[in-house]
């Protein structure tokens, strides 16, 4: 998990390039805040490619965000649930997984609506169907 400036997403598939594509579980996403929050109660500081997740967004609270829509620059993503930590988390850094299980600290994944490039510093935001 290397961070990068853009990445493109493709509808139905998910991250170009990703091993994992299609299905409802196309992309997962982190909220920074949430993140930071995480990694302040553990008491350590941790990069956010720990997590593993495909994007990670600011300004946005994921909790019970399951059926939203996120436009992400010009794509287009629906939440389908709550990404539940694995054990790698715990891996990671002891205590991280117990953290995350509480208010969808593990983030959420979603299915790309509509593709798009996007990159680093494009804006976020929720829409109505």
């Amino acid at each position: 998990m290397d961070p990068v400036g853009e990445a493109v997403l493709e509808a139905s598939a998910g991250l170009r390039g990703n091993a994992n594509r299609g299905g409802r579980r196309q992309l997962t996403i982190i909220s920074r805040e949430r993140w930071d929050e995480l990694t302040r109660d553990l008491g350590m500081v941790l990069d956010p490619s720990v997590r593993r997740a495909n994007l990670m967004v600011s300004g946005m609270d994921l909790e019970r965000s399951r059926g939203r829509l996120l436009r992400v620059g010009s794509a287009r993503l629906r939440i389908n649930g709550e990404t539940r930590p694995c054990e790698q988390m715990e891996a990671a850094a002891p205590g991280l997984q117990a953290l995350m299980t509480v208010r969808w600290g593990g983030g959420a994944f979603a299915e790309v609506l509509e593709g798009a490039e996007i990159r680093v510093g494009d804006g976020v935001r929720w829409e109505t169907e």
